[in-house]
């Protein structure tokens, strides 16, 4: 592969499970003991904030007890030492950002951070007085404070960022890389995005345990841990555009 002008990447849930982060769907359909309609969607929020609070509160202090692996190491060693980049994350952890990487859309939120019910703005919010499970946390950006809710994109609500990522999946041309990681492509609109950069002229890469549901959506498909097989991909990459720079 030639070295591209530019690299969008994209990362699911696949990746921060081998951290020990449970991923949030299980097989029964239930996130973590819960349905969906439970603790994932504004009605819930407005019927049983308590519930919806310990849920995300528990998730939250967990944060704690993980650290990055090396595929999201060498996600930022690709971001660091390859062309200019975007890595759009679907996860909500902050372990990406912890292993190094800096241009990050999370485009279904963060559990770091909540946000103010009033104002809609968003405080990092992780000092032990954020994190009781039976207490409410309040903002500091109003006159009166308000309370404030996770920080996280619900069903029914808009991903984040969505303006960005289509800027740079119409930018993408023939050359340009687009690399999956860790992703079932069940989840809309992100399943999309490796069909869409093909459109527009990007080599599709995937590092994936098992093959996605849009496995065909991709030019180059790597199965396996992304912890073993991504931080290989990424040296060859690297080396490979090393040598055609030299060559130049």
């Amino acid at each position: 592969m030639k070295r591209p002008a530019r690299v969008l990447i994209l990362t699911g849930a696949g990746v921060s499970a081998e951290s020990g982060v449970p991923t949030f769907r299980d097989v029964d359909g239930l996130w973590e003991g819960h349905r969906v309609e439970d603790v994932a969607t504004p009605s819930a929020w407005v019927r049983d904030s308590e519930t919806v609070w310990r849920f995300y509160t528990l998730r939250r202090r967990a944060l704690l007890s993980v650290e990055p692996n090396a595929a999201h190491r060498a996600i930022a060693r690709l971001q660091a030492e390859g062309p200019p980049s975007l890595l759009v994350s679907q996860n909500v952890d902050d372990l990406h950002q912890r292993a190094g990487s800096e241009a990050v859309l999370s485009m279904h939120g963060q559990l770091r951070s909540l946000r103010c019910e009033a104002s809609g703005r968003c405080e990092d919010r992780m000092a032990d007085e954020d994190l009781d499970e039976h207490r409410f946390v309040w903002c500091s950006c109003c006159a009166t404070a308000s309370r404030m809710r996770p920080d996280i994109v619900w069903f029914g609500e808009m991903p984040m960022g969505m303006a960005t990522i289509a800027g740079w999946i119409d930018a993408l041309r023939e050359g340009d890389l687009c690399l999956v990681v860790g992703t079932s492509g069940h989840v809309h609109p992100a399943a999309g995005i490796a069909q869409q950069a093909r459109r527009s002229g990007a080599t599709t890469a995937l590092v994936n345990l098992d093959a996605p549901l849009n496995v065909d959506d991709f030019d180059e498909v790597h199965l396996g841990p992304a912890g073993s097989v991504l931080p290989m991909l990424v040296d060859g990459w690297l080396q490979a555009w090393s040598d055609e720079g030299a060559s130049v």
